[in-house]
């Protein structure tokens, strides 16, 4: 398959088969379409997977093909006989093709655990045409996995996919479950997540640990050496979350249920060496009248309207000794003064945590309009009593008239490596676009941490054309344009008196 540069647009397999996928949607809401298609992404990958080591084993005359642990130790899930695609794609145009889907994920989850309760287990409900599902199993069923790459990227591909066009479709809410993969390619480039503990307190549909593990699998890392955590209060998101890092065949501990992140904290003890989130912007009435004591809030307590500095103090308190953030913020958390916002974000500027601020430009969520940036912390940043600021909102490609993206070669690069040249203490202000700046003088600013506060605006290097010069040209076209304007305004008026109206 051709890849595209864009992460979000492709015209290769996966487009194909959400587009396959859409005969499915009839009556159906965008949430429970999104539950049928991700739900049959993801049986055709743990099928496929599991018939793949099934005919291997049964060329061993040593191994058992039915023996469960030989498929565990490889984290293969193990699909029962009566749950395998075989049985599903016979029963494809059979009425009771939603009773058969519904029961094959029931048995998946009694033989493998930490499936149980994930799996969407709706396929038999009335609303949902059992013709048309009966076909998207075919399309399933006849799929050419060999002509397309490698099956288990390319279901995962797939699935990465199809929650890009959930997003677009659900517009705002779409943003509560994904995080655009450009954005959460920046925050992995810049952190660098090659071991350790992997956390994500809002974790959505789990893109940050994806992108992780692409991360280590581009550098030739070893994905045994993360461990990854999460945390979303969202059930189905939750289960989206499971589903997505299963297909990806990563291990993930995303707590016991899905649960509010400031009331039950599902990894109490937790000291993470990498954090990255993309917390719900501007939240309000997050229950700061029933933690008003919590030990979390070591900078100051935050606002009863606005999460943005609990998540933040959240973080920060789950971050080990060398621990790294990365988090998106809305732009207001930069400078806002509000509910004592200005004395927390100064406290924690204070002791040395912000290690850089990078804006980004618009338009690169579905859901939302808001200008964001990255924050960056760090509990031993490279540079003592530094931080860097990068202006990247002039960065990125509008690849569709209302979304733009960062392009990993070019924008996403350049971002990293400012950011990397600063860390090693290479790093030369460009004015417009970076800039290195001390305690001291972000102090003098009112520890404000807009970028454009600090590097400046770029210099109109012009075009060489003598003012004069450029006035008589620009003069002489416009009166051209007037002339030719008249011209056009006569041509009109003669035209209407030809029918008898005058203007």
């Amino acid at each position: 398959m051709i890849e595209t540069k864009q992460d979000t647009i492709s015209s290769g397999f996966e487009a194909k088969v959400w587009k396959a996928a859409d005969i499915l949607r009839g009556n159906l809401s965008d949430s429970q379409y999104e539950g049928v298609v991700l739900g049959l992404i993801f049986l055709k990958y743990i099928s496929d997977r599991f018939e793949q080591k099934f005919q291997e084993l049964q060329g061993d005359e040593y191994a058992d093909p039915e023996d469960k642990d030989e498929y565990t130790a490889e984290n293969i899930f193990f699909v029962p006989a009566e749950a395998r695609w075989s049985k599903i794609s016979a029963a494809a145009h059979l009425p009771e093709i939603g009773v058969v889907i519904d029961d094959a994920l029931t048995a998946i989850e009694r033989e493998n655990e930490r499936l149980k309760g994930i799996l969407p287990k709706n396929f038999a409900r009335p609303e949902l045409d059992k013709r048309r599902l009966g076909d998207v199993v075919d399309l399933f069923t006849n799929i050419e996995m060999h002509d397309a790459g490698d099956e288990k990227d390319l279901l995962g591909r797939t699935y990465e996919y199809c929650l890009q066009q959930f997003a677009s479709l659900e517009g705002k809410n779409g943003g509560e479950f994904y995080t655009p993969s450009c954005i959460v390619r920046t925050l992995v480039e810049i952190l660098e997540p090659y071991e350790g503990r992997v956390y994500d307190p809002c974790c959505g549909s789990g893109g940050m640990f994806v992108q992780s593990a692409k991360f280590i699998e581009r550098h030739k890392g070893n994905l045994r050496k993360i461990s990854i955590y999460g945390q979303e209060a969202n059930p189905d998101t939750w289960k989206m979350a499971h589903m997505n890092l299963a297909i990806r065949g990563l291990d993930a501990n995303l707590g016991n249920v899905f649960a509010d992140t400031f009331y039950d904290d599902q990894h109490p003890t937790l000291k993470a060496d990498y954090i990255l989130a993309n917390p719900p912007f501007n939240l309000s009435d997050w229950g700061q009248s029933a933690l008003q004591e919590d030990v979390r809030w070591q900078y100051g307590l935050p606002p009863a309207g606005n999460a943005n500095f609990a998540w933040m103090q959240h973080m920060i308190h789950h971050l080990a000794p060398n621990g790294k953030i990365g988090l998106v913020l809305a732009n207001g958390a930069l400078s806002s003064q509000s509910g004592g916002e200005g004395q927390i974000r100064q406290a924690i500027i204070e002791a040395d945590l912000v290690e850089g601020i990078v804006a980004l430009p618009s338009q690169l969520f579905y859901s939302t309009g808001i200008p964001v940036s990255l924050w960056f912390i760090s509990r031993n940043k490279a540079q003592k009593g530094k931080t860097v600021f990068i202006d990247a909102r002039n960065l990125g490609t509008m690849v569709t008239r209302k979304l733009r993206e960062l392009m990993p070669d070019t924008d996403i690069k350049k971002i990293s490596d400012t950011f990397h040249a600063f860390q090693q203490g290479t790093l030369e202000d460009e004015k417009g676009f970076c800039a290195v700046c001390t305690t001291e003088q972000i102090a003098a600013q009112d520890f404000i941490l807009t970028p454009g506060r600090y590097v400046g605006i770029a210099e109109d290097e012009g075009d060489g054309v003598p003012f004069e010069e450029k006035m008589t040209n620009l003069t002489g076209e416009l009166k051209q344009l007037f002339e030719e304007s008249k011209k056009q305004e006569e041509e009109i008026r003669a035209q209407l008196k030809k029918i008898g109206w005058e203007v």
